[in-house]
Protein backbone atom coordinates (compact mmCIF):
# COMPACT_ATOMS: atom_id res chain seq x y z
CA UNK A 1 0.00 0.00 0.00
CA UNK A 2 1.49 3.55 -1.28
CA UNK A 3 2.48 5.53 1.76
CA UNK A 4 0.13 9.35 1.86
CA UNK A 5 1.84 12.32 3.23
CA UNK A 6 0.44 12.66 6.22
CA UNK A 7 0.87 8.93 7.22
CA UNK A 8 4.65 10.45 7.48
CA UNK A 9 3.61 13.01 10.38
CA UNK A 10 4.56 12.63 14.29
CA UNK A 11 1.02 13.43 15.03
CA UNK A 12 -0.69 11.19 12.60
CA UNK A 13 1.17 8.72 13.94
CA UNK A 14 0.40 8.92 17.50
CA UNK A 15 -3.00 9.68 16.60
CA UNK A 16 -3.52 6.09 14.86
CA UNK A 17 -1.37 4.59 18.30
CA UNK A 18 -4.01 6.40 20.55
CA UNK A 19 -6.60 4.74 18.40
CA UNK A 20 -5.08 1.24 18.59
CA UNK A 21 -4.81 2.07 22.76
CA UNK A 22 -7.87 3.43 23.01
CA UNK A 23 -9.25 -0.02 21.03
CA UNK A 24 -7.32 -2.08 23.27
CA UNK A 25 -8.67 -0.68 26.65
CA UNK A 26 -12.03 -0.70 25.38
CA UNK A 27 -12.14 -4.41 24.36
CA UNK A 28 -12.15 -4.76 28.41
CA UNK A 29 -15.00 -2.27 29.05
CA UNK A 30 -18.15 -3.65 30.36
CA UNK A 31 -20.31 -4.99 27.82
CA UNK A 32 -23.58 -2.71 28.86
CA UNK A 33 -21.02 0.33 27.89
CA UNK A 34 -20.43 -1.11 24.26
CA UNK A 35 -22.98 1.57 22.79
CA UNK A 36 -21.90 4.05 25.76
CA UNK A 37 -18.75 5.07 26.61
CA UNK A 38 -16.85 2.65 24.06
CA UNK A 39 -18.40 3.59 21.11
CA UNK A 40 -17.85 7.28 21.91
CA UNK A 41 -14.30 6.91 23.19
CA UNK A 42 -13.51 5.25 19.65
CA UNK A 43 -15.13 7.62 17.66
CA UNK A 44 -13.42 10.33 19.54
CA UNK A 45 -10.14 8.78 18.99
CA UNK A 46 -10.83 7.38 14.89
CA UNK A 47 -11.22 11.10 14.51
CA UNK A 48 -8.29 12.65 15.70
CA UNK A 49 -5.76 10.99 12.92
CA UNK A 50 -8.72 11.03 10.23
CA UNK A 51 -9.04 15.08 10.84
CA UNK A 52 -5.09 15.35 10.23
CA UNK A 53 -5.88 13.26 7.24
CA UNK A 54 -8.57 14.68 5.61
CA UNK A 55 -6.32 18.41 6.33
CA UNK A 56 -3.75 17.36 4.58
CA UNK A 57 -5.20 15.86 1.67
CA UNK A 58 -7.28 19.38 1.21
CA UNK A 59 -3.97 20.78 -0.07
CA UNK A 60 -3.67 23.73 1.60
CA UNK A 61 -1.89 24.97 5.33
CA UNK A 62 -4.82 27.04 6.50
CA UNK A 63 -6.73 23.72 5.81
CA UNK A 64 -4.60 21.41 7.54
CA UNK A 65 -4.15 24.34 10.63
CA UNK A 66 -7.88 24.33 10.48
CA UNK A 67 -8.43 20.37 10.87
CA UNK A 68 -5.75 19.94 13.39
CA UNK A 69 -7.70 22.10 15.60
CA UNK A 70 -10.61 20.18 14.71
CA UNK A 71 -8.49 16.89 16.22
CA UNK A 72 -7.36 18.50 18.85
CA UNK A 73 -11.03 19.58 19.84
CA UNK A 74 -11.42 15.65 19.59
CA UNK A 75 -8.56 15.11 21.69
CA UNK A 76 -9.91 17.07 24.33
CA UNK A 77 -13.34 15.07 24.28
CA UNK A 78 -11.76 11.81 24.22
CA UNK A 79 -9.58 13.15 27.14
CA UNK A 80 -13.04 14.14 29.25
CA UNK A 81 -14.59 10.82 28.19
CA UNK A 82 -11.70 8.99 29.83
CA UNK A 83 -11.90 11.14 32.74
CA UNK A 84 -15.71 10.14 32.89
CA UNK A 85 -14.75 6.30 32.67
CA UNK A 86 -12.36 6.66 35.68
CA UNK A 87 -14.72 8.39 37.64
CA UNK A 88 -17.14 6.09 36.55
CA UNK A 89 -15.09 3.11 37.79
CA UNK A 90 -15.47 1.79 33.49
CA UNK A 91 -11.58 1.63 34.00
CA UNK A 92 -8.91 1.84 36.50
CA UNK A 93 -6.63 4.37 36.66
CA UNK A 94 -3.96 2.28 35.95
CA UNK A 95 -5.42 0.93 32.46
CA UNK A 96 -6.10 4.65 31.33
CA UNK A 97 -2.90 6.35 32.51
CA UNK A 98 -0.99 5.08 29.04
CA UNK A 99 -4.17 6.80 27.22
CA UNK A 100 -3.47 9.67 29.66
CA UNK A 101 -0.34 10.16 28.86
CA UNK A 102 -0.48 9.64 24.97
CA UNK A 103 -2.99 12.29 25.11
CA UNK A 104 -1.25 14.74 26.66
CA UNK A 105 1.99 14.20 24.43
CA UNK A 106 -0.61 14.43 21.11
CA UNK A 107 -1.74 17.42 22.17
CA UNK A 108 1.37 19.28 22.73
CA UNK A 109 2.50 17.72 19.06
CA UNK A 110 -0.75 19.09 17.65
CA UNK A 111 0.36 22.61 18.99
CA UNK A 112 2.98 22.88 17.86
CA UNK A 113 2.35 21.46 14.56
CA UNK A 114 -0.28 23.84 14.33
CA UNK A 115 2.03 26.95 15.11
CA UNK A 116 4.39 25.69 12.58
CA UNK A 117 1.87 25.68 9.71
CA UNK A 118 2.22 29.80 9.48
CA UNK A 119 3.14 30.83 6.19
CA UNK A 120 6.58 30.73 6.86
CA UNK A 121 7.04 26.85 7.74
CA UNK A 122 6.79 24.13 6.15
CA UNK A 123 4.24 21.42 6.80
CA UNK A 124 6.73 18.29 7.62
CA UNK A 125 8.07 19.41 10.37
CA UNK A 126 6.88 17.02 12.70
Amino acid sequence: MAEFGYEKLGVWKLGMDLVEAVYRVTRRFPRDEQFGLTSQLRRSAVSIPANIAEGYGRGSKASLANFCRIAQGSLFELRTELEVALRTEVASAEELKPLQGMAVELSRMLDGFIRSLKPDSTSENC
